[in-house]
């Protein structure tokens, strides 16, 4: 491996913030997202005579698992700014069977397939199930609501934003799970009552009593009010200050720092300044996807997705186009969501950061015999999905939007 200079790292990372910056312009009427770009760009870097380590240093790297980290949290919080419904159990309909009915159904073919026919521990095959369940905050950003206060933007992109701010919070439960199974350490019922709903609750509970504080400081103060300095860098610090609090004490901070981002947006909705820590959130949260994608992309192109097999294969397919498509219809029998609205919901089941980041997580603090199997599994889903979803976002999407803007008679 060829060390990198100072300058030369500068370099690139000045050319990062640019390729963040400028592609997002260029590909706003084509069928093609940042994510594809910089996997692509991510690959040539792999035929160059730098970063020649072994893809598997991706398994064990505490850096890349705290970057992924980082950049869904960044986008919990942009998305829990941008919904403009107000939280409610029959407003948040779609949420709710996406979370409670969907994502179980779409986790029980993916471990049933990858431990009973591709043979993979029931650790292992959990692992999978739990990381490639949710929908990815960062890469299904296309399919979302629009800037906060921008007005309702339908069933679809509302119901897609929802579940992606909720989701990762109740698939990392299950990856604790696929740990204690893996270390030989489980205990049914703290799983359930401590790693499951203890922390649950817990997470929910800071993220309301932060989410209110900061709320109070930024609109409500008598004076010097945080919303005053029009500085959008203040949702980053109360995503971090949030998420640091809520998992020093064992709390969900997932849920926390989503929870805390619909409770300082609904302090005062219509407020400028939930747009520009939006913008900001969103600024940053681009700049570290181009970093992640990148590295992606050298990985795959180093040999990631090496020992996929055609069951493997198959089994990633599935999932994008079967599994996920069908858990919705399921899910939402009975739902007044319209038909179209349903299979886009379906179809957009987005996998990408998040499931990198369970991956790291696990694999960094327990050893899995299947470990490169399961990366190039999940190498080749999180692939699929930014090619196919990336392409098809923008005109399903134009097309949606058209639709639901037409005047009915």
């Amino acid at each position: 491996m060829i060390d990198l200079s100072h300058e030369s790292l500068l370099l690139g990372f000045g050319a990062m913030i640019l390729i963040g910056a400028w592609l997002p312009l260029l590909l706003k009427k084509l069928p093609l997202s940042l994510p594809i770009i910089c996997l692509g760009l991510g690959a040539l870097l792999s035929l160059t005579p730098w970063l020649r380590t072994n893809p598997e240093a991706l398994s064990h790297n505490r850096l890349l698992e705290q970057l992924n980290e980082a950049v869904v949290l960044i986008a919990l919080m942009g998305a829990g700014l941008r919904l403009d419904r107000k939280f409610g159990w029959r407003r948040w309909g779609s949420t709710w069977r996406l979370l409670l009915l969907v994502m179980p159904l779409t986790m029980l073919p993916i471990f049933a397939v990858a431990h009973y026919a591709l043979g993979l521990s029931v650790a292992a095959a959990l692992l999978l199930a739990g990381a490639l369940a949710p929908t990815d905050p960062v890469l299904a950003a296309d399919v979302q609501t629009g800037p906060p206060a921008s007005g309702e933007d339908g069933e679809t992109r509302f119901a897609l934003t929802s579940e992606a701010g909720l989701n990762d919070g109740l698939a990392f439960p299950f990856i604790l799970l696929a740990l204690a199974i893996q270390t030989h350490d489980i205990d049914w019922g703290h799983w359930l009552l401590v790693d499951f709903l203890g922390d649950l609750a817990i997470g929910s509970a800071i993220g309301i009593a932060v989410g209110w504080v900061a709320g109070y400081l930024m609109f409500r103060l008598p004076s010097w009010k945080l919303s005053d300095t029009g500085d959008g860098l203040i949702g980053v610090g109360v995503t971090l200050f949030v998420y640091g609090f809520t998992t020093l004490i064992h709390g969900n901070g997932f849920v926390a720092v989503f929870v805390a981002a619909l409770t300082i947006r609904s302090t005062r909705p219509d407020d400028e300044f939930h747009g520009a820590m939006a913008e900001f959130s969103g600024q940053i949260e681009r700049l570290l996807l181009v970093i992640v994608m990148l590295t992606l992309g050298w990985a795959i192109g180093r040999g990631l997705l090496a020992s996929l097999t055609w069951a493997g294969a198959l089994l990633s397919a599935a999932i994008i186009l079967v599994f996920r498509p069908l858990a919705t219809l399921i899910g939402f029998i009975g739902s007044t969501a319209k038909l179209p609205s349903k299979h886009l919901i379906g179809f957009f089941g987005i996998r990408g950061i998040g499931t990198l980041f369970y991956l790291q997580y696990a694999l960094n603090r327990a050893d899995f015999a299947e470990n490169a199997h399961i990366w190039a599994i999940a190498g080749t889903t999180v692939l699929g999905s930014i090619l196919i979803h990336g392409v098809s976002s923008t005109p399903l999407m134009a097309k949606a939007d058209a639709l639901r803007q037409k005047p009915h008679h």
